[in-house]
């Protein structure tokens, strides 16, 4: 298992929530890191993405200034600081590596995030 994600929970609207993703060193180390998410029924949507040296990062319009993505190399982990949270942020999310932006080669298990309203 190269990705595993954990943090998610049921939460109030308004609320905050921080996800955590382990990466094995290698895999961290050499690749961009993202968080995608997948509401129950729909396809799954990209939410956030760092670069692989951390100097960039780039969100969906629809999370833009409530979440932040951040890596620490020390534990080789991502994360996603979700704060404001709405009922619509509700679904599975997953964490994803991959060598570029637009090619995800590596996927975690996915923890759920509920929102209640």
């Amino acid at each position: 298992v190269h990705l595993v994600e954990s943090g998610g929970a049921l939460v109030q609207a308004g609320g905050s929530l921080r996800l955590s993703c382990v990466a094995s060193e290698h895999i961290f180390s050499n690749n961009v890191m993202g968080w995608f998410r997948q509401p129950a029924g729909k396809v799954r949507e990209f939410v956030a993405r760092i670069s692989t040296d951390g100097s960039n990062s780039h969100y969906s319009d629809s999370v833009k200034g409530r979440f932040t993505i951040s890596r620490d190399y020390a534990k080789n982990t991502v994360y996603l600081q979700m704060n404001s949270l709405k009922p619509e942020d509700t679904a599975v999310y997953y964490c994803a590596a991959g060598m570029m932006a637009t090619s995800w080669n590596y996927w975690g298990q996915g923890t759920q995030v509920t929102v209640s309203s």
